[in-house]
C-alpha cells in the first residue's frame, strides 16, 4: 500500500528499497539532500528513512506544538472559543459535525495530543483524527446518516428459515 500523504512527499525523496540494499552508501548519502527517504517496497508497506537527529527534531516540534495547543485550550474561557474558531481552517471537514461534536472533538484532540506526547507516540492522535473525519463524512451524507441513526432495535418479526426460503 502506498502512503499518499502530501506532507510526507513534500520534503521526501522516493527510492526503491532495493537501492538501499544494493547501493546503501549512495542511498544513505541522499539524506544530505533530503531530510527523509521514502523507501518503496514491493512486498510490504513503504518505509521512511531519516536520521536520528531529524526524527528527534520532528518529535520536538510536535511536542512543542502540542504543549502550546494544550496550554492555549486550558487558559481563560475565550481560548476554547478560539480553538473552535480555527478548527475549520485546520480540518475543513469539521463543518459537517454538529456543534456539540465539534466541541467534543476539540477537547478530545487536545487531551489525546497531550497523552500521546507524554509517550512520544502519535499513533493515537492519527487514529482520533481519522475516526472524527469518518464521523464528519457520515454527517455530510443525509442518506447515510439516516441509515446509521435509524432505530435498529425495532422488531422485524421472526426470521424465516433459510431452508424454506429456497
Amino acid at each position: 500500500m502506498r502512503h499518499e500523504n502530501a506532507a510526507v512527499h513534500a520534503s521526501t525523496t522516493a527510492v526503491n528499497f532495493s537501492e538501499l540494499v544494493n547501493k546503501n552508501k549512495q542511498t544513505i548519502a541522499r539524506l544530505k539532500e533530503s531530510p527523509r527517504l521514502l523507501l518503496h517496497r514491493r512486498d510490504g508497506e513503504d518505509l521512511i528513512l531519516t536520521t536520528a537527529a531529524r526524527a528527534e527534531q520532528d518529535q520536538t516540534v510536535v511536542s512543542a506544538a502540542t504543549r502550546m495547543l494544550a496550554a492555549m485550550a486550558r487558559r481563560e474561557p475565550g481560548s476554547m472559543e478560539l480553538l473552535l474558531d480555527i478548527l475549520p481552517d485546520a480540518f475543513p471537514w469539521v463543518r459537517f459535525l454538529p456543534e456539540p461534536d465539534v466541541h467534543a472533538f476539540a477537547v478530545e484532540l487536545v487531551d489525546t495530543m497531550r497523552a500521546a506526547d507524554s509517550l512520544a507516540n502519535n499513533s493515537s492522535v492519527a487514529q482520533l483524527l481519522i475516526a472524527w473525519q469518518h464521523t464528519a463524512e457520515v454527517h455530510s451524507d443525509p442518506e447515510l446518516l439516516a441509515a446509521l441513526t435509524r432505530d435498529h432495535n425495532a422488531d422485524y418479526g421472526s426470521a424465516r428459515d433459510p431452508e424454506e426460503a429456497g
